[in-house]
This record gives C-alpha cells, sequence and structure tokens, in this order.
C-alpha cells in the first residue's frame, strides 16, 4: 500500500476495519480542515509517525484484545512506542476506550487525551481543543527558558504590524558567550541563559506589562517587542541589570580580573573579557514593516553593529524608508539602506546605555 502524503495538517488513525469511528471525529477533522489517513495496521502508522510529524495521531482501542490483557492493545504499543522517541513525542495522542481499565492504562502508555465511545460531541471536540493548544504550548516554548519560540516571535510581530501601533523589535544577544560556555561548562552556560532570559522577562514585563513580549530565539540569541515610549527605559534597565548580575557567574579570581585567559582557533592564548549584552533596535516610526521576517533582517543588522561597539549597550536604527511604492505606499525591500557591520556609525543610528569593555 503506497504511503500517505503526510503533513504537519494530517491526522492519523488507527482504526479495526470494521468499526465505525464517532461522527464527531469525522465532523471535527472536516471543521478543521485536516486530511485524515485511516490506517489498519500498527506497522504502517508507526513507519509514517516516527518519520513525519502528523498534527494528531488517534488510536482506537476500544476494541478488546483476545488475550485480555488491555496492555498488549495495539493501539497502546502503538501510543508507547510513539512517546518513547524524542521526535515523535511531541505529537499529540488521543487513545480512544470503552472500559475503565483500558482509559486509565491509555494516560500510562502515554496519550495525551482518552475519550470513551460515548463522550458527548460538544466535550470530544472541547477536549481535541485543549489538547492541541497544550501540544501547541510545549512544542512553541523553548525547553530551557520557558520562553516563546521563534513561532510565537514571528507570530506577535505579524501581529503588531497588522494593528499598526508603534513598537520596537529588540533583538538581545552575549558578547563573548561561547568563551565563557568553553571555560565554564554547559551547565553554567545554560545557567547564564536562563538569567539573561529571567532579567528580559521580569524587566519587559515589569515596566509594561501586557503590552511587552519576550522570546527566545535560540541559544543567547532573544528577541523582545515593546512599545516605542517604553523602550529606552526598558532598554536601559536591562543593560543595567544584566551588568551588574553577570559578574557572579566567573570565579572570584575571573571576576577581579575583569577577564580569563583563553585559547583562540588556532591554539594561542588571548584575553577574553566578561560577557556583555548587546541589543539591536529597530521600529516602525520611521519603516513600514512589510512582514515579520523584515523585522527580523533590520533587528539583526542592528544587533550585529552593536557588537563591533565595546561594552554593553543598546543601538536604536534611526533611518527612514527611502522610497515608497506609488501603489499603497508600501516600500520595497531594495529601498532600505543598509549599514555594513564595519561601516563607520550613521547619524541616524544612535548607539546608547554603553558601558566600557570588549566584544
Amino acid at each position: 500500500m503506497p504511503t500517505p502524503s503526510v503533513t504537519e495538517a494530517s491526522v492519523l488513525v488507527l482504526a479495526e476495519r470494521d468499526r465505525a469511528l464517532p461522527a464527531w471525529l469525522d465532523a471535527w477533522v472536516a471543521s478543521e480542515r485536516h486530511d485524515a489517513h485511516c490506517l489498519h495496521g500498527i506497522d504502517s502508522l508507526l513507519s509514517i509517525a516516527m518519520r513525519l510529524r502528523p498534527r494528531l495521531v488517534v488510536l482506537d482501542a476500544r476494541e478488546a484484545v483476545d488475550a485480555g490483557d488491555p496492555a498488549t492493545h495495539p493501539a497502546l504499543v502503538a501510543c508507547r512506542t510513539i512517546k518513547q522517541d524524542s521526535f515523535s513525542a511531541v505529537v499529540p495522542v488521543l487513545v480512544l476506550v470503552t472500559d475503565d481499565a483500558t482509559f486509565s492504562l491509555a494516560f500510562a502508555s502515554g496519550a495525551d487525551e482518552v475519550l470513551r465511545e460515548h463522550t458527548t460531541a460538544a466535550e470530544a471536540i472541547a477536549r481535541l481543543g485543549s489538547m492541541l493548544r497544550r501540544s501547541d504550548r510545549d512544542t512553541f516554548v523553548h525547553p530551557s527558558t520557558r520562553l516563546p519560540g521563534t513561532h510565537d516571535i514571528e507570530a506577535e510581530l505579524d501581529r503588531r504590524i497588522v494593528t499598526g501601533e508603534r513598537f520596537a523589535a529588540c533583538y538581545a544577544d552575549l558578547d563573548h558567550f561561547k568563551e565563557f560556555n568553553d571555560r565554564y561548562g554547559y551547565h553554567h552556560g545554560d545557567g547564564v541563559i536562563r538569567l539573561l532570559a529571567t532579567v528580559l522577562h521580569d524587566v519587559v514585563k515589569g515596566l509594561c506589562g501586557s503590552d511587552g513580549f519576550v522570546g527566545h530565539i535560540g541559544g543567547d540569541d532573544f528577541l523582545f517587542v515593546v512599545p516605542v515610549a517604553a523602550m529606552p527605559l526598558i532598554c536601559a534597565e536591562i543593560v543595567d541589570t544584566f551588568d551588574a548580575l553577570i559578574p557572579m557567574q566567573y570565579s572570584e579570581q575571573d571576576r577581579r580580573a575583569g577577564y580569563f585567559l583563553g585559547k583562540d582557533r588556532r591554539g594561542q592564548l588571548h584575553r577574553v573579557p566578561l560577557m556583555t549584552l548587546s541589543i539591536g533596535v529597530v521600529t516602525n516610526q520611521r519603516r513600514r514593516f512589510l512582514h515579520a521576517a523584515h523585522v527580523s533582517e533590520l533587528a539583526t543588522e542592528m544587533k550585529s553593529y552593536a557588537k563591533t561597539l565595546p561594552g554593553s549597550l543598546y543601538t536604536v536604527d534611526r533611518r527612514r524608508d527611502e522610497v515608497l511604492e506609488a501603489t499603497g505606499g508600501m516600500p520595497t525591500p531594495s529601498a532600505m539602506t543598509a549599514i555594513p557591520p564595519a561601516s563607520p556609525l550613521p547619524r541616524d543610528v544612535i548607539p546608547l546605555r554603553s558601558s566600557q569593555g570588549g566584544r
């Protein structure tokens, strides 16, 4: 049998050949515009689920096994296999059951949701929606910091672009983090990442509440979005707080010296200063952003420029769109002024809140 074309919108169903699925499941799949693939063999299901990433896996455990042991039911075996692998474990699994014993075993096997055969349509659909929301939250949140990841960052930027509100997108990145990681180990490196995440979250939420957003791109890269008016105070507070806390992450000897000796790629010793924080800021005060990728590109450019300057600081892009299209007034990408990271500081890019230190 040919392998079905499975996408992230697909629903895989392991079902008995002669048993109809609940009507509410068919109605939900149709209403959500998912494409459903009904499979009748555990091997077929696992070969797909372990290689691809469907939206949902539904396992039918309503038929009792001949041996009388619910734990050996193919649906529960499939559930355990899916949830034991880190790649497939993120896929939400729904198990359909009829009896209490199988109900408990399904959850013990790792099911994200278990529904009895006679569950009402309203309850079943509500539980399905809740399960998928939990799955999205767990998948999109960065595991080490519990901050939203790139998916939610892009969604937040697109939302603010559509609403037309004035916002500042701030790309924060650590300087000399790799050298710190090499000297002190990944455990202490993860601690620094969590420290920075806490500083960003607490300052942003403390100063502008629900109007602020903090996301974790990955590694030591973060992006936070705040109202334009609040940006200077927030960035200054973040820089000051970071500079006050980061020395405590070093040994007393390195902290007192203000550096440690590290090797470059050629094996040569050189002085590695204490970590600093670079923040590149872009706003839509003078620009009209087209989409989240446009914001990300400019924020990355500003962050790269900030890293060429000494100390912890933030730089704000003050440039304007040079040319607007005659139709609709939207700027083209070619109309943007680019700043090479090593070029002199233009008058319309302003470095602020600098602390002394190397990069």
